[in-house]
């Protein structure tokens, strides 16, 4: 029988960890209740097993999903067919088992078809999704548990799809901002290491088989060119252990990873689109969440997990503190000193005239036009950087090869 670790709270408020057996997710819920419990969430405990079903179960609970990867687009897809149906009228679990069907992403789907077999035994919709938290994103959660409270399913799920579908084109633009280089500066590395590791050492006998001395840049390409030749095997071993070291230490470590999003945000160009970037995503969700019925204090906890960068989740989480304990919203944020004065003057402005959902609305656009501007002229500026520093390189190393022949009849004894 599985197992599970449940939290869930007294009726004074006190937080409870237990660990309980039980044939299903239900029974589970049904358990905690009965020991006059509310539920909060629960993790079922995986006891390590080499059958391949038992791991493809694990795997379907939440582990790693190589090909499986539920993007921002499949859940805009989702919540947008669920919302237009509950709109027509047409039944949730019905709802569900069509979208399910629909559903192009596969782990989705099956996600999909286990909240109809959930919803279709008793449970809520946003607690049937919460048991899935490894495939449905925390604010499409928060935003359905509303939409039931408030009897607005629908547009809780329509404002979802939007909000994903926003949040994809953003990091979209992002991506198509970052690749151009990364793959110019790759193929470049490509060229040049095929240039030395090939070309020069033909030169280099041609030359030698010549007699006389070299032109000291030609003696430095060749023994440049010599150093890689002899060393090929500890650059790639080098290459591929920093890379490995790095996505480590990135994944397992905040200090390090809180460090190189600091870096990113004082890097010239690019850390003025990380900050926009983080901006639009945090209007964003504030917006959403905000205008759906979320309380101020949910949507910032909410806000900070998604602004994509840990240095702006802190002064997220800063702000989320000290508005829980009374304090204006606009005044936490000017305290942190990584809000944009633009933003503290807006959401001053919400809090003071009562009209916050479409201050931070209008801070979202804004933000979401800015990361369009800058990703324009980030492009701009690197295409024709990125071809002066290719020429030069390029253009250096054919020089210093050529240079001798140009001196020919000095080389031939």
């Amino acid at each position: 029988m599985p197992k599970y670790k449940v939290k869930a709270y007294t009726e004074e408020g006190n937080l409870v960890e237990d660990v309980i057996e039980a044939p299903s997710f239900n029974d589970l819920v049904e358990k905690v209740r009965e020991k006059g419990l509310h539920f909060i969430n629960a993790d079922e405990i995986v006891e390590a097993a080499p059958q391949k079903e038992e791991k493809k179960e694990e795997r379907k609970k939440g582990g790693f999903t190589l090909f499986g990867r539920v993007g921002d687009r499949d859940i805009s897809l989702f919540c947008r067919q669920l919302g237009a149906m509950v709109n027509a009228g047409v039944g949730i679990i019905e709802a569900l088992e069509i979208v399910a069907e629909q559903m192009p992403n596969k782990r989705l789907s099956e996600a999909v078809a286990e909240v109809a077999k959930s919803v279709s035994e008793g449970t809520s919709l946003s607690e049937a999704m919460a048991s899935r938290a490894d495939v449905f994103p925390e604010l499409v959660i928060n935003l359905v548990a509303v939409g039931e409270e408030t009897g607005e399913l629908d547009r809780a799920l329509l404002r979802a799809s939007e909000y994903y579908e926003k949040l994809a084109m953003i990091k979209s633009k992002i991506k198509s901002a970052s690749f151009y280089p990364i793959f110019v500066l790759v193929i470049a590395t490509v060229i040049v290491t095929g240039i030395l590791y090939f070309l020069v050492p033909t030169f280099a006998q041609i030359y030698a088989s010549m007699g006389g001395a070299l032109p000291l840049p030609t003696q430095i390409l060749i023994n440049i060119s010599n150093a890689l030749r002899e060393n090929i095997l500890y650059v790639i071993g080098f290459i591929v252990i920093f890379s490995i070291a790095f996505r480590t230490a990135y994944k397992r470590s905040y200090g390090f990873r809180r460090a190189v999003h600091a870096f990113i945000l004082r890097s010239p160009k690019f850390g003025d689109l990380a900050l926009k970037s983080a901006m639009a995503k945090f209007g964003r969700t504030m917006a959403t969440l905000f205008a759906s019925g979320v309380s101020i204090e949910r949507a910032l906890e909410v806000a900070g997990k998604v602004a994509g960068n840990l240095v702006i989740k802190e002064a997220v989480d800063q702000v989320q503190k000290e508005v829980t304990e009374g304090q204006a919203m606009w005044s936490s944020m000017e305290k942190t000193g990584r809000f944009p004065k633009l933003i503290v003057a807006m959401v001053k402005v919400g809090e003071e005239t009562g009209r916050l959902d479409e201050m931070l609305d209008t801070i979202a656009r804004f933000y979401e036009d800015e990361v369009d501007r800058t990703v324009e002229g980030l492009i701009t500026l690197i295409e024709p950087l990125l071809i002066v520093i290719l020429g030069t390189i390029v253009g250096g190393i054919l020089i210093a090869l050529y240079m001798p022949i140009f001196k020919m009849g000095e080389l031939i004894k």
